[in-house]
């Protein structure tokens, strides 16, 4: 994953309204109790290949024999449970700001422009916090529920800023073209 898909999962995860299980006996409950299976065997197994592990590791794991599994298995146990938790909050929370009140970013990254035939302006780093409207928070969302690339995610940042804050909108820079080249950091709130 890139820095902006992450950057959306922390944000989609910081939209629930309660916390998430602790520990992995609750995360590994909650995991099985969301796979579509006719026992609890064909779920753990379910469950085991997505976590890449053994389907009675996963059983440990549910009656908390094993409290502590390894650290790629306990990160994809942790990503699993946050993508599956609460989705009608976050669903909501994200219809919210793609419809009314957009998502505000805050980053660092080097942006580049090309403005009217033959001129261009080298890239350079800013830092910047702005809210992008909602069309954006909205494109940026179906992009990343679409599979988009971290490209494709970067295009429709720098475009959103484009408007937001390089061409003020549209009062100024006519025909500005922003290219989101490298990204230190992202944080985006709803």
């Amino acid at each position: 994953m890139g820095t902006i898909a992450d950057s959306l999962d922390a944000a989609f995860a910081g939209a629930v309204s309660k916390p998430m299980p602790k520990s992995v006996g609750a995360r590994v409950r909650f995991l099985l109790s969301k796979e579509k299976a006719d026992s609890k065997t064909e779920a753990a197994r379910k469950l085991a290949e997505k976590l890449d592990c053994h389907p009675r590791t996963v059983e440990r794991y549910r009656d908390d024999k094993i409290k502590n599994p390894n650290p790629e298995i306990a990160d994809r146990i942790e990503k699993l449970t946050r993508q599956l938790w609460q989705p009608k909050v976050r669903a909501d929370r994200a219809k919210k700001a793609a419809t009314t009140g957009g998502i505000r970013l805050s980053l660092r990254g080097r942006f580049g422009f090309t403005a009217a035939p033959g001129t261009t302006n080298e890239s350079r780093q800013r830092r910047i916090t702005k809210t992008l409207p909602a069309e954006y928070a909205a494109a940026l969302f179906d992009a990343r529920q679409a599979g988009a690339d971290e490209d494709d995610l970067a295009q429709i940042v720098a475009d959103g800023l484009a408007e937001v804050y390089f061409t003020d909108g549209g009062t100024r820079a006519a025909g500005l073209s922003v290219t989101l080249d490298d990204l230190d950091y992202l944080t985006i709130r709803y």
